[in-house]
Formats: C-alpha cells, sequence, structure tokens
C-alpha cells in the first residue's frame, strides 16, 4: 500500500514533469514516433488504399461476392505492408551505402579518442603521418556493408518484425480467402 506521503511526492513530481518547454524540443518530441510510418494503417494514405482496392479487386476475380472481396482485401493490405517495409528497409541501407562520408558509429568513436593523444607534446612526426591517413580513411566494399549493418542493426531488427507480422498476416489472410471458396 502506497502512503499519502508517497502518493504527495509523486504527484508534486508529476506536475513538474511537463515535457519540454521550447519549441525546438516541442517538435523533436512530435517526431518522436515518427521514424519510418510502418505503423500506420494502409486507410491512413489514400493511396495505399487505393492500391490495395485494385489489388484485391484482382485476386478476388470479376464476379467476387462481398465475402470474398473482403478476404482479398485483408490479402492485399498484407502484401502492401510487406512492400513498404521492404521498401524501408532498401531505403535505410541505400541510404548508407550512397553515402560517400559515411563513417561507423565505432570507427568514429575509435577516432575521437586518438586526437587527444596526437595532441600531446612530443609525439614523433613520423607517427603523425601515418595515423594521418588512417583519420581520413573510409571503409570501403564488403567492410563498408559491414559496419553499415553493424551500426543499423537496431533499426533493421524492428524493419524484420514489422515484416515478420505483414507476412504472418497475409498467411493468415491467404488461409482465409482459400477456406471461404
Amino acid at each position: 500500500m502506497t502512503s499519502p506521503k508517497k502518493i504527495n511526492a509523486n504527484r508534486a513530481n508529476a506536475s513538474a514533469s511537463t515535457g519540454p518547454k521550447t519549441k525546438q524540443g516541442r517538435a523533436r518530441s512530435a517526431r518522436n514516433a515518427l521514424r519510418h510510418g510502418l505503423s500506420l494503417p494502409i486507410e491512413a494514405d489514400p493511396v495505399l488504399t487505393r492500391e490495395a482496392e485494385a489489388l484485391a479487386r484482382e485476386i478476388a476475380g470479376p464476379s467476387a461476392n462481398a465475402e470474398t472481396l473482403e478476404h482479398a482485401r485483408r490479402i492485399a493490405e498484407a502484401q502492401i505492408d510487406l512492400q513498404r517495409v521492404r521498401s524501408a528497409r532498401h531505403q535505410l541501407l541505400s541510404r548508407a551505402l550512397n553515402d560517400p562520408n559515411y563513417e561507423a558509429n565505432a570507427s568514429l568513436r575509435q577516432k575521437l579518442r586518438l586526437i587527444p593523444r596526437l595532441l600531446r607534446p612530443g609525439v614523433p612526426a613520423a607517427m603523425l603521418a601515418g595515423v594521418e591517413i588512417n583519420l581520413t580513411s573510409k571503409a570501403q566494399g564488403p567492410s563498408k556493408f559491414a559496419m553499415i549493418l553493424s551500426d543499423c542493426t537496431k533499426q533493421l531488427a524492428a524493419i524484420d518484425r514489422y515484416e515478420r507480422r505483414a507476412l504472418s498476416r497475409r498467411k493468415f489472410a491467404i488461409r482465409e480467402f482459400d477456406s471461404g471458396r
């Protein structure tokens, strides 16, 4: 059982926590949940709604009744969601791969830790020349791709969850469609 003193303290703390106060802070917090838009239903976008409806009519066929069309609509919505998820993954990886100045987070941190050591007095000039090449070098080819995958692991895991959900929804919708025929 929570004591009245604790309840009053919690209420006092909560009243002080009103969220961001500045215009920039409020704008940033408004975007907190908006990462890729994959959680939005298809009905939220009129273009996707039209695509899903056209695909549903194609799946159901010209002489489909209302029930068959509804089952086909569920398949179409899951398929459109699947395409959105795969497109989001493609955009995430393409953006990083096409960035010529891409620097992996771990590599950047390592380089930043090295700089204060180099600025100490008495560091030989020969050592500085070799380090300069290391500080300005960028990963290329397979090593760049490996760095990107490492840096984007969290986002890719989230996208994979959306993909599994869309695949599962499509699978069950197809089963319902088949059993209704």
